[in-house]
């Protein structure tokens, strides 16, 4: 048999498939990397490397869908990465650098409820992936906050304790909520914006450019202070998601036809 003629399953993955689950690899690899550091106690090069993670693991669906090297195995190990270096590294992180001095078990539990969560969030997407007719992704947006996004918000104590040098940002009773609360954004059914959501008119491309070109920048001369940012201004538009998202279902639902029995009765009446 030739290799043409063989069924997919036997050829094994293509090799434009490559790129994109090695950028995958690499964000578990860097997630994982994070727990090494924090057991070090180096903070900062822990948190550096799930915020790596997080760039990567939005690289590589991009790179996949620039070849078409989209696959059922490049889901799963996305998800198993994701799984790790955001739910499983920054539940880790954040017991080393603060929880572990809380009460026992509540800090412990604390941490694992970001782990656990992130599981059940990426278990929840990986159940719709067959579903032909989802109404939030189609139009553009997602449920809940993302898992990178929800790693990253996590460590807002310890950016405000890294940018201020102010022990309370460390308090157990500081994180221990705050690490609750993230949870609860991540298997949440609200809406929020995916980048599939955001649209720039052409006359505004330059700008952006240029100010993704600025924040880049800021990230490399003032890391934690512009992460917080991000941060503050990431949950400033979750309300304008939930707006966004209600008017468009208030389209649909202007577009809808009437029922059949309605459209009777008018005529009837």
């Amino acid at each position: 048999m030739i290799e043409a003629d063989r069924p997919a399953r036997q050829r094994g993955l293509p090799f434009r498939a490559l790129p994109a689950n090695v950028v995958t690899a690499l964000a578990l690899c860097f997630g994982l990397t994070g727990i090494r550091f924090a057991i070090a106690a180096n903070w900062p090069w822990a948190l550096g490397c799930v915020v790596i993670a997080g760039v990567l693991d939005g690289m590589d669906g991009r790179i996949a869908r620039l070849l078409k090297a989209n696959s059922r195995f490049g889901a799963e190990l996305d998800s198993l990465s994701d799984v790790t270096a955001f739910g499983v590294a920054p539940a880790f992180i954040i017991f080393l650098w603060s929880l572990r001095a809380a009460p026992q078990p509540l800090g412990w539990l604390a941490a694992l409820s970001l782990a656990v969560a992130c599981a059940l969030r990426l278990a929840r997407f990986n159940s719709m992936l067959d579903v032909d007719e989802h109404p939030r992704k189609k139009a553009g947006f997602l449920t809940g906050v993302p898992a990178p996004a929800g790693a990253g918000l996590a460590f807002v104590p310890a950016y405000l304790w890294l940018v201020t040098g102010q022990a309370i940002f460390r308090s157990w009773w500081v994180v221990l909520p705050w690490a609750a609360f993230i949870a609860l954004l991540m298997i949440a059914s609200f809406s929020t914006y995916s980048w599939s959501s955001l649209r720039i008119r052409r006359d505004w491309r330059l700008p952006a450019l240029a100010g993704v070109a600025i924040l880049g920048a800021a990230l490399l001369t003032e890391p934690w202070l512009t992460l917080l940012i991000i941060s503050a201004l990431y949950l400033a538009m979750i309300p304008f998601s939930l707006a966004s998202y209600a008017r468009v279902k208030q389209r649909r639902g202007a577009l809808r036809p009437a029922p059949a029995v309605s459209v009777a009765k008018d005529i009837a009446g």
